[in-house]
C-alpha cells in the first residue's frame, strides 16, 4: 500500500472513531481502537490532534461559548460507558491536564498508553464538533477537511 493510501487510511480511521463517539457506538469504538497500538496509534493520534485543533478554531469562529470546563465535562460524558472504567478514568484524568496545556502531566497520567490519547482526542472532537455541527454535517466536514470527500 503506497504512503498516500496509508495516510488516507489513517485519516479514515480517525474520522470513523470520531463517528463512533458521535453515535455512542460502544462496539464500533472497541473495534476501531483494538488495532491502534504502536506506530499506527501514534499516527491516528496525530490526525486526531489536527481534527481537534480544526474544530476548536471552528467553535471560536462561530462564537459558541466553550470553556475548558465544558470540554472536560463533554469528554467525560463522551467516554462514559463507551470504554472500560479504568480507561475512562485515565482518559478523563489525562484530558483534565491536556485541556489546560499540561501535556507532560497528561502523558504521565496516560502511562505511555497511546489509546488513552486516541480516546481522549476522539471524544473531544466528537463533543466539540457537535457544539457547532449536526452529526452528519460534522462527519462530512471532517472528510472534506481531510481531503476524503466522497
Amino acid at each position: 500500500m503506497p504512503a498516500t493510501d496509508d495516510a488516507q487510511h489513517i485519516k479514515r480511521v480517525a474520522i470513523e472513531l470520531i463517528e463512533a463517539y458521535v453515535n455512542t457506538d460502544r462496539e464500533r469504538v472497541r473495534e476501531l481502537s483494538g488495532g491502534l497500538g504502536g506506530a499506527v496509534g501514534e499516527e491516528v493520534i496525530s490526525e486526531l490532534k489536527v481534527f481537534a485543533a480544526f474544530l476548536t478554531r471552528r467553535v471560536q469562529e462561530t462564537g459558541v461559548a466553550w470553556k475548558p470546563s465544558d470540554s472536560r465535562e463533554a469528554v467525560a460524558r463522551a467516554v462514559a460507558n463507551l470504554v472500560e472504567p479504568e480507561v475512562e478514568f485515565a482518559v478523563i484524568s489525562a484530558w483534565e491536564a491536556y485541556s489546560v496545556g499540561e501535556h507532560e502531566a497528561a502523558e504521565t497520567v496516560a502511562q505511555g498508553d497511546p489509546l488513552v490519547f486516541v480516546h481522549m482526542l476522539a471524544a473531544f472532537s466528537a463533543a466539540i464538533g457537535k457544539a457547532v455541527y449536526d452529526p452528519l454535517e460534522l462527519l462530512a466536514t471532517l472528510r472534506i477537511a481531510a481531503g476524503l470527500a466522497e
